[in-house]
């Protein structure tokens, strides 16, 4: 099965608490989602690679860790994931960046894809996707079945708020992958939405409607 990581930290739970309130503006809630993406961050990359590189320090030469391979990606689900792949690239600077675009159905609530690119050699890599939102999983499942026909098997999922419905169609749909979750919220109601959530990120972090 997955391995899903509810990231229990104090200042992610509070950054998470602000992008609910409905008072909180687009500026601040941009700046809060690339936060609390650099912070989950840290946990979802943990296990990069690494190997030992001599320097020369101002007192003596050391062999010191540091990345090994760089075959890293981050892939977000557009357009609301886009608003986490700063926060990602603050730590690792040389990852790919590849998207892939998706739109649901307002009625079907059925994802429908209309852009897909992603980094060279795919298939070697170790990809990070993110979307701020998993709500029935349609659109995380569709986005780790593209990266998989393109040969990679190597994702991890990262979320800042998931439903417990859309948290088991993923995992039901993908069992191989890892999960990052900043919270797991109670449900979703009756128009798909997360409650108790935070309205939709897309528009809030765009400043659309």
């Amino acid at each position: 099965m997955s391995k899903v990581t509810v990231i229990d930290h104090p200042l992610i739970k509070h950054k998470i608490s602000l992008l609910r309130d409905e008072k909180t503006g687009t500026r601040d809630f941009r700046v809060l989602v690339e936060e609390i993406a650099m912070l989950m961050g840290y946990e979802a990359l943990r296990d990069l690679p690494t190997e030992l590189v001599k320097v020369k320090t101002p007192i003596t030469e050391a062999a010191v860790p540091m990345l090994s391979g760089k075959k890293l990606a981050v892939v977000p689900i557009l357009r609301a994931g886009l608003g986490m792949v700063n926060g990602i690239l603050a730590l690792v600077p040389s990852a790919k960046v590849g998207h892939i675009g998706l739109y649901r159905d307002e009625v079907t609530h059925e994802p429908h894809e209309y852009f897909c690119k992603l980094p060279e050699n795919i298939d070697e890599r170790l990809v990070i996707l993110p979307d701020p939102m998993l709500a029935t999983g349609g659109s995380a499942i569709t986005a780790v079945d593209f990266i998989k026909k393109h040969g990679c098997n190597n994702i991890k999922f990262m979320c800042i708020i998931a439903a417990p419905e859309g948290l088991a169609a993923l995992e039901k749909a993908h069992p191989d992958i890892d999960i990052y979750v900043g919270s797991l919220d109670e449900k979703l109601n009756d128009n798909a939405y997360i409650v108790p959530g935070l309205g939709d990120a897309d528009d809030r972090i765009f400043g659309t409607k």
